[in-house]
């Protein structure tokens, strides 16, 4: 089960890494269904990819040795988790986005659980911030 976990963490982290690429090298048109935007939207697209590239880089690293980077791990997840969280915000204050998007915050939503949980079956240990031993 760990090996499984490190193998979906590393292609996570790839798959980061590959949308980030995509987002500096192209900016915001490589956002599905984007419209043109001014030079400010696009320089904040480009600098946030260059972060998710970061982010993807620290997901590959914990794949690597789960058992001792569980806890940064569980920390990136919660970093993933918050973006679907920020994702829900807009909903509510502007509204629905296309249907990729609203896949996208599910999955946001629901991945950091999964692996959260996965992280505890396959290591054996509790969570840790539940009042357990971790």
């Amino acid at each position: 089960m760990v090996r499984t976990l490190a193998v979906f963490l590393g292609i996570f982290g790839i798959v980061c890494r590959g949308i980030a690429i995509c987002h500096i090298i192209l900016g915001p048109a490589a956002i599905p269904g984007s419209v043109p935007v001014n030079s400010i939207m696009d320089s904040e697209d480009r600098f946030y990819a260059t972060l998710f590239f970061g982010f993807g880089a620290a997901m590959m690293w914990c794949a690597l040795d789960i058992s001792r980077r569980s806890a940064p791990m569980l920390v990136l997840m919660a970093v993933f988790f918050a973006g679907g969280v920020a994702r829900l915000i807009s909903i509510a204050q502007v509204g629905l986005p296309s249907p990729f998007f609203q896949l996208m915050t599910g999955l946001e939503l629901l991945i950091p659980p999964v692996c959260w949980l996965w992280r505890r079956v396959a290591l054996q240990r509790p969570l840790a911030g539940l009042g357990q031993a971790g």
